[in-house]
């Protein structure tokens, strides 16, 4: 089966850094991304990673602070967030897809973690 295990959500305060780590376990995939979600709001794309290459795709309102890795000897895919602010607060999920384009798009991922919260405080 596979399995998509997030882990390194906190509370921290604003400026600070969290890093977080995707597990996954069943199979591997030709993309892994992380999303977020906060309350009252859609799901949001985040970055994506092709898990190959390790071409790397980021929202725009996260680049430059957050940076998606991979180990592929782990198969474990990271996210270093740095210079964090509040509207960071979201739930975050780790995903992984089969196919290689359209890394933004929610609806083209096919497995899920269940999510970390990660909060920040002003």
């Amino acid at each position: 089966q596979v399995q998509l295990v997030e882990s390194g959500g906190g509370l921290v305060q604003a400026g600070g850094s969290l890093r977080l780590s995707c597990a996954a376990s069943g199979r591997t995939f030709s993309t892994m991304g992380w999303f977020r979600q906060a309350p009252g709001k859609e799901r949001e794309f985040v970055a994506a990673i092709n898990w190959i290459s390790g071409r790397t795709y980021y929202a725009d309102s996260v680049k430059g602070r957050f940076t998606i890795s991979r180990d592929n000897a782990k198969n474990t895919v990271y996210l270093q967030m740095n210079s964090l602010k509040p509207e960071d607060t979201a739930v975050y999920y780790c995903a992984a897809k089969y196919g290689s384009t359209s890394e933004s798009l929610a609806r083209q991922y096919d497995y899920w973690g269940q999510g970390t919260q990660v909060t920040v405080s002003s």
